[in-house]
């Protein structure tokens, strides 16, 4: 029997990197799964592939930005699954190092969009499908720039720090609906995201050398961490930070 036999999942960005790990874990786990992004060709070469291996997941086009595909996405899920049991918030981008003085407002305005109103969205319409449930468990990813400061990438940190503190008060608001609401906080991964950040050995040599393991984490080592908490393994934890970046913020 799987870790999330009978639960019903919904996952954003899960077309690729992290997100697709999860997605790929979870529903290897028992999981039945909606799960969104934005690049429709590659999410659907997930949900085929998944359900040719006896899985049961649903692609579908999900803007985190976009109020209207985050409550399509939560009906659909419950509609198909008649419940909405996990949420997962992983879709997010990133901007290459600029200075705070460089960062147009444009270039903010869409990291917020994205990585922290995105969640705020997520969370929103997954909410009352979940109380429906009696509960469950919400899972999101933020970021090792979400716990301490890291320059060059100011708008991402904001971002990310914003998520941290989101998690906390939600689990407090609605613990008393046995929901559940952690984040996790990665480091450095081997996904496309971070190797585009890092396009050089130099750059990637440097991030090792301030990682006390020396190694760079692969996407299912955070998906193994994520589908703890999505999991009735951690019923008792909430409002909890769980990080995974090798040591890095321990120093």
């Amino acid at each position: 029997m799987g870790r999330l036999e009978g639960k019903a999942a919904l996952i954003s960005g899960g077309a690729q990197g992290q997100g697709e790990s999860e997605v790929r874990l979870f529903a290897k786990e028992g999981a039945r799964i909606v799960f969104g992004d934005i690049l429709d060709a590659k999410g659907k070469k997930v949900e085929a592939e998944i359900n040719e291996a006896g899985g049961v997941a649903k692609y579908v086009h999900l803007d985190v930005t976009d109020e209207k595909d985050w409550n399509s996405a939560a009906k659909l899920l419950s509609k198909l699954y008649g419940k909405l049991d996990i949420l997962v918030n992983n879709a997010g981008i990133a901007m290459a190092g600029k200075n705070l003085e460089e960062v147009t407002r444009e270039e903010w305005d869409r990291i917020q969009e994205v990585n922290s109103k995105g969640v705020f969205l997520g969370v929103k319409a997954a909410l009352p499908y979940m109380k429906a449930s009696g509960g469950g468990s919400i899972v999101n990813i933020s970021s090792m720039a979400g716990i301490v400061g890291v320059p060059g990438i100011s708008a991402y940190t904001a971002s990310k720090g914003a998520v941290r503190l989101l998690t906390k008060s939600i689990a407090i608001e609605y613990g008393a609906h046995n929901i559940r609401c952690n984040s996790v906080h990665p480091g450095y991964i081997e996904t496309e995201m971070i190797s585009g950040l890092l396009a050089n050995s130099e750059a990637m040599t440097n991030r090792l050398a301030i990682t006390p393991l020396g190694i760079f984490a692969t996407a299912h080592d955070v998906a193994l961490s994520v589908l703890y908490l999505a999991s009735d393994e951690s019923r008792y934890v909430t409002g909890s930070e769980l990080v995974i970046d090798g040591g890095i913020t321990a120093q």
